[in-house]
């Protein structure tokens, strides 16, 4: 179907004849079913097209770029050498420096023996050496998921009551986070999360933040009974009930060692290149803790301290004391009652680690003028991983001295950055319904839950994507004089209205949930039209209505009917509808349902507003002529 082409001179203000062609509507290319299902398919779950590198390589470089796909280290492995091992050495053991007390912290946040956190620092950096793919990225626990992990189980299971079933649950829960995670990969469903809002992130994160601190005034404050929960009011009513267990020597300790914490993290901040500084204050505190603890017998002054995995005999049959990460395929539990909580567990578990991982992710890559010192290569995490072996084989005895108020002082400073004010006051800024959303997330985690405030945020940003896609926004459309330009009306105060035309322009794909109020939004618009001028008191003042459809990305069946229906009240108005700038998807649909061939009128196809109305306008003039 075409609109022949054809030249027309049109008039502008200025009385002088401007010259216009007007150009042919053609159909788009004709595809098959299988071939449109087949580039939906690979949109959807192939966005980033990771087969491309492979197109026009012989068979044997395609197997090499395969395994290095799979494998990243065989790619920058053979390039190794001296030079990025020593930068890598440097970056490794400065990590390590950092998680080696954060994986004894999380592990205490998720009522886990200490040896365990540090297990989750030793073997992923092995595997994340040989599959990851981003050298900016260390592998270890981390601090909401941690105590998510814990909460969820301590509510049946007791840690100290216990232990061997609770650790069980753990490491069950722990499987089916990893299950989970693995299964979006491999089924390339990650675009779920996208439904994370940066606002929600912005939220969420701010919020599991002060969740997390809240934790942590147990150890800050000495307190023995403390609250199970983590909603804020519980927590705060625990803290304030059990104020006559507050120990003075525990909060001086802990105040002092989280001002040290909180000015080595200023300092890093303000210059760069003493990086170190802050990524090394955490093991400082607690080496110089646990000898101050050691010298003074602080233990047993009120300071409370980490204990080592617990020497019951049914630990030891089950888990032995081995203090190299042994094998936990026996602790893993797929029977018995518990089983619901560990898939519970380690589902929301897995979305939320996923969700602080896309966070902190996100945040990396908007610093786009940050350069990062140090790693080179994934190697740090194999440099890392060989730091906490010697840790985990010489050094952990000394750890039982530890006291838990620098532990619970680590953790604060290490989730306070999570709280971003400045991009929380740019979204109130930019979009005061993200901000709304943004609060949602953030007052659900305080007061609610980590995953119910998460769900929350979740709900309020879908229903704002269904606002937008039910009720899509029309724009009423106006020349800019001299041009042959069309811009919205309220935005372009010197465009004007074009005497006998409603130009608008629909902004959303049209669909079943969209079509029944653009119908009706449509002939408000024709209504107002009419009404605006008193002397326009007949439907012949009005002679085309024009749908600009450039943003109209696709129509379903519903939005097929639309077109129809609109274009019989168009008649019985004796109004003429008229669409500019198809795309492709929407003509073809279009065109398959003008069977009868009175649809879709050539000359009621058009690929401008402009040439529309010139077109249009020398037909109006050709058949006053006729009539006089």
């Amino acid at each position: 179907m075409e609109s022949n082409p054809s030249t027309i001179q049109e008039q502008s203000p200025s009385c002088l004849e401007i010259t216009m062609e007007v150009h042919s509507v053609v159909p788009p290319p004709h595809k098959s079913t299988i071939q449109k299902l087949k580039t939906r398919l690979k949109e959807t779950l192939f966005p980033d097209d990771p087969f491309r590198q492979f197109k026009g390589q012989p068979t044997k470089k395609k197997w090499v770029l395969a395994a290095q796909y799979i494998f990243p280290i065989l790619h920058w492995g053979p390039n190794y050498n001296l030079k990025l091992f020593k930068s890598d050495i440097v970056s490794g053991v400065t990590i390590a420096s950092l998680a080696i007390p954060q994986g004894i912290s999380y592990a205490k946040l998720a009522s886990l023996p200490p040896n365990v956190g540090l297990y989750s620092s030793f073997v992923p950096p092995l595997v994340y050496a040989v599959l990851g793919s981003s050298r900016d990225i260390a592998v270890g626990p981390v601090s909401i998921a941690s105590l998510i992990l814990g909460s969820m189980l301590t509510q049946q299971v007791s840690p100290t009551g216990d232990p061997v079933l609770f650790l069980q649950l753990a490491f069950t829960a722990t499987f089916f986070a990893g299950f989970f995670q693995a299964s979006l990969g491999f089924l390339r469903l990650g675009f779920i999360i996208d439904f994370l809002s940066k606002a929600t992130l912005i939220g969420f994160m701010a919020g599991a933040a002060i969740i997390v601190s809240l934790q942590q005034l147990k150890s800050l404050l000495g307190i023995t009974h403390f609250s199970k929960k983590m909603g804020f009011i519980p927590v705060m009513a625990s803290v304030f009930h059990n104020s006559q267990e507050w120990s003075w020597q525990t909060i001086l300790m802990g105040f002092s060692f989280l001002v040290f914490l909180l000015v080595a993290r200023h300092v890093s901040m303000r210059r760069p290149k003493l990086f170190w500084v802050s990524a090394a204050a955490p093991l400082v505190c607690v080496i110089l803790s646990t000898f101050l603890v050691f010298a003074f017998k602080a233990q047993h002054h009120g300071v409370g301290v980490v204990s080592l995995l617990p020497l019951s005999p049914s630990f030891k049959l089950q888990y032995p004391n081995n203090r190299l990460n042994p094998p936990s395929w026996n602790m893993l539990q797929f029977h018995g009652g518990h089983l619901g909580l560990s898939m519970k567990t380690g589902l929301v578990t897995g979305i939320i680690s996923l969700t602080e991982g896309i966070a902190v992710g996100r945040t990396f890559a908007s610093l786009m003028n940050y350069k990062v010192d140090g790693a080179k290569t994934a190697a740090s995490n194999i440099v890392m991983s060989i730091t906490v072996m010697v840790t985990l084989l010489f050094l952990m005895p000394l750890f039982q001295y530890t006291p838990n108020v620098v532990l619970g002082a680590i953790i604060v400073s290490a989730v306070v950055g999570l709280i971003d004010i400045p991009a929380a006051y740019h979204v109130w800024k930019m979009d005061k319904f993200d901000f709304i959303v943004m609060l949602c997330a953030f007052f659900g985690v305080i007061f609610i839950s980590v995953q119910h405030g998460l769900a929350i945020a979740v709900a309020v940003s879908i229903f704002k994507i269904l606002m937008q896609i039910t009720r899509p926004k029309t724009v009423l459309l106006g020349k800019i004089p001299g041009t042959d330009i069309y811009r919205d009306l309220h935005h372009y105060k010197e465009s004007v209205k074009i005497p006998g035309f409603l130009i608008l322009s629909i902004e959303a794909p049209i669909n079943f949930a969209n079509s029944t109020y653009l119908n009706e939004r449509v002939l408000r618009w024709i209504e107002e039209y009419e009404a605006e001028d008193p002397k326009m008191h007949s439907n012949s003042s009005l002679r085309f209505v024009i749908l600009e459809m450039s943003t109209v990305s696709t129509i379903d069946t519903s939005g097929v009917s639309f077109f129809k229906e609109l274009k019989r009240t168009m008649e019985k108005k004796g109004v003429e509808l008229v669409l500019v700038n198809l795309v492709g998807e929407v003509m073809e649909k279009l065109q398959r349902s003008n069977e009868a061939g009175d649809f879709m009128k050539p000359d009621c196809l058009f690929l401008t507003v402009g040439e529309a109305v010139a077109t249009l306008s020398a037909t109006i003039k050709g058949q006053s002529s006729n009539d006089v």
